[in-house]
């Protein structure tokens, strides 16, 4: 398959699907704390950075301007505007998740299920980016930030492996390398039912779902998305498929498989039934290889399955 010539012209770039700025609502607990510390405490971020949105007018309380001063108080609301996550003075705190490689310009990271990747709603603490932060505090600095390279994203469902860059030249490589897909991203899924196909693409474009807007779906004037998948093996009513990913949508490969009729295993979310002995999706993002930035050797990573994926194929072949 001619990937590159399947996609001539999208200007598909991966990591493109990037959050943007968003705004919070905050409700106090107690009166008496200083506007910029409790905003520090509540979203996770410095205490300067917090004056700074305050001083720029990014926080209010029934639409009036704020000083980082204020005194707060009991159950009032206060909106804060927030940049893009990448842009954020993250305050680092410890977060667990294992480091596959490192060197002076990269690392690769095997995160686990249920860890977020980036600060976002509702998860504004204990995200791999605080965990990166924590454990090497000398990374970047990207555009003037001190914070992690963060080139691509895993969701928080997802396990396996991520790189990163540690350094701006580094980031700005490693990204040349997933635009012109050169990088390659091969993952491990679980779906319900025996595909007809044993190997094929998906090329469904994706974008929101116009009836449920927490979900991405395959519809007319979405994002190109293109999914290479095989059939390793079916057994007891699923199916074991090894997935490439040529683009980096959101939701890619559990919209695609979706769509085909072959929910992943798990996800709920995409039409999976409920499976209450297994709580996440079965989604493991399972080789990376890529040319290291600096130098150009080739490398390639591959991450086991984690315990509980591997209990889930168990009891399916049984």
């Amino acid at each position: 398959m001619d990937v590159t010539a399947e996609l001539r012209g999208t200007n598909i770039v991966e990591g493109t699907d990037v959050p943007e700025g968003v705004e919070e609502r905050l409700v106090a607990e107690a009166s008496g704390e200083r506007l910029d510390v409790f905003l520090a405490r509540r979203l996770g971020i410095t205490r300067s950075f917090a004056q700074r949105l305050v001083r720029e007018g990014r926080a209010r309380c029934e639409g009036r301007k704020l000083k980082p001063s204020f005194r707060v108080a009991e159950g009032m609301a206060y909106g804060v505007e927030l940049p893009p996550p990448e842009t954020l003075e993250i305050e680092p705190e410890p977060v667990e998740f294992r480091v596959v490689h490192e060197d002076e310009d990269l690392l690769v990271v095997d995160k686990p299920a249920g860890l977020v990747v980036h600060p976002a709603p509702g998860h504004w603490r204990g995200t791999l980016v605080h965990g990166l932060m924590w454990r090497y505090p000398d990374m970047g600095p990207f555009n003037n930030v001190r914070r992690p390279g963060i080139v691509h994203r895993l969701d928080a469902t997802t396990s396996g492996l991520m790189v990163v860059a540690r350094r701006q030249d580094a980031m700005e490589r490693l990204q040349s390398g997933f635009r012109e897909r050169s990088v390659e991203k091969t993952y491990l899924a679980l779906v319900h039912g025996t595909l007809e196909r044993t190997e094929g693409t998906l090329s469904g474009p994706i974008g929101r779902d116009p009836v449920n807007r927490l979900r991405m779906a395959v519809v007319e004037g979405g994002r190109p998305a293109l999914t290479g998948y095989r059939v390793l093996w079916s057994h007891g009513g699923v199916s074991l498929v090894r997935c490439a990913l040529f683009t980096g949508r959101t939701h890619q490969i559990r919209v695609h498989l979706s769509a085909l009729g072959h929910p992943l295993v798990g996800d709920g979310l995409y039409g999976a039934p409920g499976e209450p002995e297994f709580a996440r999706v079965f989604l493991h993002s399972w080789r990376l290889a890529f040319e290291h930035p600096r130098t150009g050797v080739p490398m390639t990573f591959r991450s086991c399955l984690p315990g509980e994926l591997r209990g889930c194929l168990r009891k399916a072949i049984r």
